[in-house]
C-alpha cells in the first residue's frame, strides 16, 4: 500500500505528532509512506527522515498561494501514484478532496480531529474553511475521526456518517513513561524547588484550550496555597497570547506563572508536573491527557470531547469554563497524590491497555487496506 499524508506543517502539536508516529509505524510494517507539507522545515520533519520516511515540501508561498500550490500537489500525486492520499486537518482535507476529483485512481482519506468548535473565536477564513470542509466531505472516500464526540458532531453537521469511522489516538508508552529524574531537570531549568508544586497546562495557545479559565483557577489556588506554581507550555498564537499574558498580570500571577514555548522534550515536561490540567472548552481526543497519564501524572480535565472517557475513574472531570470547579478538582487530585506517595500507576495502565500506538497502527492499517480493497 502506498500512502501520501498531507498536512500544513510538522510543528510540535497533537495532530502532527500523531501523523509522524503513524507514518513511521506504517513504514515499518512494509508500506510505502511519505508526507507532503504545505510549509517546510517543521521541527518534526527530522524525525521522519531519520526513519526513512520522505518529506515532500509543496513550498506554499502564503495564504493566497492556492492555484500554484494545487498544481504542485497535483504533480506530486501524479508522479508518485499513491493508492491513498490522506489529509490531516481542515485545509488539508479540502485539498485532498479536490485532488481526488482530479485523480480518479487515488483514494482519499480524511483525518477529522475536533468536535463542537466555537467558530466565533476564529477569523473569517477559518470559519469559511470549516464550512467548505463540511461541503466537500461528500467527496472523501473515508473519514477517520479520532473521537466519538467528533463523530457525533460531524454527523450532526452533515458529514456522511456511512463514510466515517472512529480510531482513537495512540501514544508511545515507551516514550511517555514515568521518569522523575527527567522531570527534575526541567524543574531545575525553571528554578523550582522540591517543595514547590507545579500545575501545568500543555497545549497550543488557542481559544479552544481556554487558558483564561485555567488562569482564573490558578489565581484562586495561589491565594490559598503559597507552594503552588503554574506553567503554560505550548506554541504561541498572537495576538491571543498577549491577551492572556495581560490577564495573568491582572490576576496577580506574575511570579507564580511560567510561560514556555512548545519544546521537543515534552515527556520531560510532563514528568516535571504534579498535576496536568486540560481546561479546554472544545476538544476531540486530547493527546496531552493521554501522554500525561502514560507518564504517571494525575489529570484534571473538562467534560469536552472524549476527555471524560479517556480518564475514566483515574482523574477529575469538571464542566468547562468553571474556574471554581476547576480549582476544587485540582485540590482533590493533589490531596490524593499526597496520600498515595507514588506516581499515578492506574492512569498509566489505563493508557497502556486502551490507547497504545499499537492499537492506532493496527486499526488505521486495517481501515486503509479495506479502502484500497474496496477500490480494487
Amino acid at each position: 500500500m502506498k500512502i501520501i499524508f498531507l498536512i500544513r506543517q510538522l510543528n510540535y502539536a497533537g495532530a502532527e505528532r500523531q501523523l509522524v508516529t503513524l507514518a513511521k509505524r506504517l513504514q515499518q510494517r512494509g508500506h510505502s509512506v511519505s508526507v507532503a507539507v504545505f510549509y517546510a522545515d517543521g521541527p518534526l520533519e527530522s524525525e521522519l527522515r531519520q526513519s526513512s520516511v520522505p518529506v515532500h515540501s509543496l513550498d506554499k508561498r502564503g495564504r493566497w498561494d492556492t492555484l500554484g500550490f494545487m498544481w504542485r500537489l497535483f504533480k506530486l500525486v501524479r508522479r508518485e501514484q499513491p493508492d491513498i492520499l490522506h489529509g490531516y486537518l481542515t485545509v488539508s482535507n479540502i485539498f485532498t478532496a479536490l485532488i481526488g476529483t482530479m485523480c480518479p485512481g487515488v483514494q482519499t482519506a480524511w483525518g477529522v480531529r475536533s468536535s463542537n468548535m466555537d467558530l466565533e473565536n476564529y477569523d473569517w477564513l477559518m470559519r469559511v474553511s470549516y464550512r467548505v470542509e463540511r461541503w466537500f466531505s461528500r467527496f472523501a472516500d473515508l473519514i477517520i475521526v479520532n473521537s466519538y464526540a467528533g463523530l457525533d458532531y460531524a454527523a450532526a453537521q452533515g458529514y456522511p456518517s456511512e463514510k466515517m469511522i472512529v480510531i482513537p489516538n495512540g501514544v508511545d508508552t515507551e516514550r511517555f513513561r514515568p521518569d522523575r529524574e527527567a522531570g527534575r531537570r526541567v524543574r531545575h531549568e525553571w528554578r523550582l524547588t522540591d517543595e514547590q508544586i507545579l500545575i501545568g497546562l500543555v497545549g497550543r495557545i488557542d481559544p479552544m484550550k481556554d487558558h483564561a479559565t485555567f488562569l482564573e483557577a490558578a489565581a484562586l489556588l495561589a491565594r490559598e496555597h503559597p507552594a503552588l506554581v503554574f506553567a503554560c507550555v505550548g506554541r504561541s498564537v498572537e495576538p491571543y497570547k498577549s491577551k492572556l499574558v495581560e490577564i495573568s498580570k491582572q490576576l496577580g500571577l506574575d511570579d507564580r506563572l511560567i510561560w514556555s514555548e512548545a519544546r521537543e522534550d515534552i515527556p520531560d515536561v510532563y514528568n516535571a508536573l504534579d498535576v496536568l490540567v486540560s481546561s479546554s472548552c472544545s476538544e476531540g481526543f486530547s493527546n496531552v491527557v493521554v501522554e500525561a497519564m502514560a507518564s504517571g501524572v494525575p489529570c484534571v480535565v473538562t467534560d469536552v470531547g472524549d476527555s471524560k472517557m479517556i480518564v475514566g475513574n483515574c482523574g477529575e472531570v469538571v464542566r468547562p469554563q468553571d474556574a471554581p470547579a476547576l480549582k476544587s478538582a485540582i485540590e482533590r487530585r493533589l490531596d490524593k497524590r499526597r496520600a498515595d506517595h507514588v506516581e499515578d500507576q492506574p492512569s498509566r495502565q489505563r493508557i497502556v491497555d486502551r490507547f497504545s500506538v499499537i492499537e492506532l497502527e493496527a486499526k488505521t492499517e486495517a481501515a486503509l487496506l479495506s479502502l484500497c480493497k474496496g477500490a480494487a
